[in-house]
């Protein structure tokens, strides 16, 4: 929908294993080529790399969720997940990172619109306000296949990278993250925080499409 539309997308490199973002637009590939386009290996081939100094404004996020409340906006990701009762929260996953490098980079901020796209049966009202983590990220629209929800949320939006939450693990697993904690050190002259060692979860072998 979105080259049908003639917009721009900026979409995340697998699991932030390679870079970072790649933009594409319809223009940069031949027509009849959009289902190629719209795979990872189509991204890689066609897509122009975004790096951390790229000059760029997102109007709309769409991020991925297992379940979202359409009372709050809170939603669970389908990340590294820690158990809370009934429920599970994502430790920073990869979907909350992109978004705080991006703020990072001033291409997004408190007001721009995060929508989700979930089946009916995956919203639900037992989502605790309570245990959300300072770097989960709430949603302002949910759309489903019968209905279209505004949220309204109130829960704030990250303000960007929580290093004191980052495990030295997931630090690792991510290039990019290490050049940007590089930079900010470099920066300000000052060592970043460290959150605690965790487990990490066997990678996912994915089909190259």
């Amino acid at each position: 929908m979105v080259h049908l539309g003639g917009k721009t997308l900026l979409t995340p490199q697998p699991r932030l294993r390679t870079g970072f973002f790649s933009v594409l637009e319809s223009r940069m590939f031949p027509i009849g080529s959009i289902k190629e386009a719209c795979t990872s290996v189509g991204v890689a081939k066609y897509g122009k790399p975004v790096g951390l100094d790229a000059k760029i404004k997102v109007d709309l996020i769409v991020i991925g969720s297992v379940a979202v409340d359409p009372r709050t906006g809170a939603r669970l990701g389908k990340g590294e997940n820690k158990h809370f009762g009934s429920a599970y929260f994502v430790l920073q996953g990869f979907a909350e990172l992109e978004y705080g490098m991006l703020r990072y980079m001033g291409a997004i901020d408190d007001a721009t619109l995060i929508a989700t796209s979930v089946h009916d049966k995956q919203l639900v009202d037992d989502i605790p306000m309570e245990k959300l983590l300072i770097h989960d990220v709430p949603v302002d629209v949910i759309c489903t296949p019968t209905q279209v929800i505004f949220t309204n949320t109130t829960i704030p939006k990250p303000q960007g990278i929580y290093w004191e939450k980052l495990s030295p693990e997931k630090l690792g697993q991510i290039k990019i993250l290490r050049e940007l904690k590089m930079r900010i050190e470099r920066e300000t002259g000052q060592a970043l925080p460290c959150g605690p060692s965790e487990k990490l979860p066997p990678t996912a072998q994915r089909r190259r499409r």
